[in-house]
């Protein structure tokens, strides 16, 4: 503690008023000479000390927001796996921005290219910048903290996004080598605010922040109003972004008139020594007092010093330069390293860093040494008395003035130990939730409670069952909905909307459609968290049952085939047993005549009548395998055909019957359109019915007969219409489609062609119509499905 001494006793001249009166003259001038002496020095001392004590705390402010934004750098890298992909960068960045105001964005840029950015939001411009190809200036700032391996920063510039800022880039390698960049932008004038650079709170000091151009070397000064002169009293530089600080006191120190003044009141005192001796005595008293006060102050700044030195709550030394001996240290420094202040004053310090970290602070040591740098900080280990490693980060300042010899330097230690090990452990919790999350055959989700039902999460499985990235999946709201099936999509949002709160767990089964354009069926188990008084989010998790729906749907086709055939074959068995049940009356019957025939002509012509009886027998069971090869065949091979050209090979076909009757084709069916369907069936279908139009056409007019297409949706109707003889659907519509149903008398007719036509259409899973008007005409309609 240092004791102020008090003012020295004065009595004398007071107790001689003669002799001080004829002394005084000299004495005062003498008096006033030195005091205006005083007067300058302390006027001089006490504007350097306020001006020290301003660019200490702008120091101290800048200091702390350079280390809060490497320490901001550092956890955005940390978010980046051993792979190169940022893990969480929104959710983290989030955080960040949220406790550190003075930012205006947080990036990640692999490769030097600026692909993430927080917040987006007046940023835009930023991203897909590469700051190691575009612009001198970035590529000269970017390689710069490349080349030192630690936070760097550009500026003040023009920054892409608008304004003028800096920008702090902390080069991130993984295993030893560069991935990109973990940066943070700070607009120029959030800068200074935050380091305390306001000349409009100063109206005797101006403050000027400076930084040498790279390209041209010259020194380039941000602030108006204020430039370096020969008044600047204080610089620091900072060698973070290679800025300088300047401190001008723009007052000029008017000791003449306080001269002037003094030597006018010995003057006076002169003449007035009588009537003004006591007063003049009162002033000098006074002049003491004013004297011991700015004493006292600095005393009391010292005793300031000592205090915060002694009790910091953060390891302090004063280090000889040569030896590096410690001359000093704190409380918390000797408790933190485990050694006496006796002990410490008699250790090197780099004893006490670990061996590992020894040659990279040589290195910065040296060119502290050598003038390169005026202050360097690190993140070191050190070892304390009990050989137990202690992780630090250490700031180091030399005591030494720019070109002096280095004598001493003082060291900053902060212990950030436990911060270490909980990062350690942070990113290892991380790592084992994640790989537990991605090891579930599911996709875990999580969502938040709002209109769109925003993702907050989801988990790499939706790779292998949907194929987008999580980033794909979360980057904008009502994605999720997007890509549900829209059949099922509004059910889901009904549901969501009136029933989601009314019980804790639901679940869901819908489809949704791939990244590669696939349905895929998804079982959603959902639960809201905390709980129906407070819903904040939605958890799940969905599950691929696409082949657990294959499989049903399949069994149910399988099913439904099944039913289908044993109609088919049901009815067929009717067919079967009432055609050859009449072909075997005949044949019973002509046997008997042939055996009771009395002449042999008799007998002749039952032969032949039984010649015939046996043909259509043979046409019966010829068209009965027909049909059996229709109604049994499962697995017809189908493909797109177009529709125009099967339709030109059968009138081509039937061009004889055409040019014969003098028939009119209308063809109105364009070439764009396609079939699901078997080629030998199209090509039956189509012949028989334009054949059956021909046939059947009216024996008092010009057949005309007009085939158009649809469309329907997704299929096709396909219309055959003529201006033949008709049908009479009252009296014939059911039988129509029948077995050996003719109803003009035709001597060729054997009524096959439309029962096997219709079969064939429906065993490709389509259907067959018609509309005829008895002597009008008919029209067939084939719906495509």
């Amino acid at each position: 503690m240092i004791v102020r001494q008090k003012p020295i006793k004065i009595n004398w001249f007071v107790l001689n008023p003669k002799l001080t009166a004829s002394f005084f003259f000299i004495v005062l001038i003498g008096i006033i000479c030195l005091i205006g002496q005083q007067r300058y020095a302390t006027i001089k001392e006490s504007r350097e000390r306020e001006a020290r004590a301003m660019l200490e705390s702008v120091e101290l402010r800048l200091g702390q927001l350079l280390k809060g934004s490497q320490n901001i750098t550092l956890t955005l890298a940390l978010t980046v796996d051993r792979k190169g992909n940022p893990q969480n960068f929104e959710q983290i960045a989030a955080e960040i921005y949220k406790g550190n105001p003075y930012l205006q964005g947080v990036q990640l840029a692999p490769n030097g290219v600026i692909k993430y950015m927080y917040p987006l939001k007046g940023n835009e411009r930023a991203i897909g910048l590469n700051v190691l190809e575009t612009g001198i200036q970035n590529k000269l700032a970017a390689k710069k903290a490349i080349a030192k391996r630690k936070i760097y920063f550009q500026g003040p510039v023009n920054l892409v996004q608008g304004g003028q800022g800096v920008v702090g880039r902390l080069p991130v390698f993984i295993n030893n080598k560069f991935w990109g960049f973990a940066a943070v932008v700070i607009k120029l004038k959030e800068l200074l605010k935050a380091a305390g650079i306001d000349n409009s709170k100063y109206p005797y000091y101006q403050f000027q922040f400076s930084k040498i151009d790279p390209l041209d070397g010259k020194e380039e000064f941000f602030l108006e109003g204020a430039d370096q002169t020969d008044n600047t009293i204080e610089t620091r530089t900072f060698e973070e972004g290679d800025w300088k600080i300047y401190l001008t006191d723009i007052r000029s120190i008017y000791t003449d008139y306080s001269l002037i003044a003094l030597l006018t009141f010995g003057i006076i005192l002169t003449f007035l020594s009588s009537y003004l001796l006591l007063r003049l005595l009162n002033k000098q008293a006074q002049l003491y007092l004013t004297l011991a006060k700015q004493s006292d102050m600095l005393i009391d700044a010292e005793n300031k010093y000592k205090t915060i030195f002694d009790n910091a709550a953060i390891g302090i030394g004063k280090v000889n330069s040569i030896t590096g001996e410690f001359l000093e240290a704190n409380a918390f420094l000797c408790n933190l390293l485990g050694y006496s202040l006796e002990e410490l004053n008699k250790t090197k310090i780099k004893t006490l860093i670990y061996e590992d970290d020894l040659a990279a602070d040589a290195q910065n040591f040296k060119r502290l040494r050598n003038g390169e740098i005026r202050q360097f900080s690190s993140v070191r280990r050190y070892v304390n008395k009990d050989n137990q490693l202690i992780w630090a980060n250490a700031i180091i300042s030399p005591l030494w003035q720019a070109g002096d010899s280095p004598d001493n330097h003082i060291i900053i230690v902060d212990d950030i130990t436990q911060q270490i090990v909980y990062e350690e452990q942070l990113i290892a919790s991380q790592k084992h939730i994640e790989d537990l999350v991605n090891s579930i055959e599911g996709i875990v989700w999580e969502a938040s409670v709002d209109e769109q039902f925003t993702n907050t999460f989801i988990s790499n499985k939706i790779v292998d069952i949907l194929g987008y990235t999580p980033e794909e999946w979360s980057a904008e709201p009502g994605f999720f909905f997007e890509k549900m099936y829209p059949e099922d999509r509004k059910g889901i949002e009904a549901y969501l909307k009136k029933e989601l709160f009314e019980k804790m767990h639901h679940e869901h089964e819908y489809r949704m459609i791939a990244k590669d354009g696939s349905l895929v069926w998804i079982r959603d188990s959902v639960n809201i968290v905390p709980n129906l008084e407070s819903p904040q989010k939605l958890r799940g998790i969905m599950m691929d049952i696409t082949e657990i729906k294959e499989a049903e749907e399949t069994l149910h086709k399988s099913y439904e085939l099944v039913n289908e055939q044993n109609k088919r074959l049901l009815n067929f068995s009717y067919i079967v047993s009432h055609n050859l049940r009449s072909h075997a009356s005949n044949i019973d019957g002509i046997s008997a005549l042939i055996s009771n025939a009395e002449t042999n002509e008799e007998r002749d012509e039952m032969i032949k009548l039984l010649r015939k009886v046996v043909i259509n027998l043979n046409d019966t069971l010829y068209n009965l395998n027909a049909i059996i090869n229709i109604q049994t065949s499962i697995n017809l091979v189908k493909e797109p055909l177009n529709l125009l050209d099967y339709i030109n090979n059968a009138i081509h076909t039937q061009e004889a019957q055409i040019l014969s009757k003098g028939a009119t084709i209308i063809n109105q069916v364009s070439d764009d359109i396609f079939v699901y369907f078997n080629k030998a069936y199209l090509e039956s279908v189509l012949l028989n019915l334009v054949s059956n139009a021909l046939r059947y056409s009216h024996a008092l007019r010009t057949p005309i007969i007009t085939i158009s297409g649809q469309s329907i949706g997704t299929g096709y109707i396909l219309s055959i219409s003529d201006n033949g003889v008709g049908i009479d659907l009252a009296k014939n519509g059911e039988k129509l489609f029948g077995l050996n149903q003719t109803f003009h008398g035709n001597s060729d007719a054997r009524g096959f062609g439309l029962f096997i036509t219709k079969n064939q259409i429906e065993a490709m899973g389509d259907s067959i119509e018609v509309d005829s008007v008895l002597g009008e005409g008919t029209t067939f309609r084939i719906i495509f499905k």
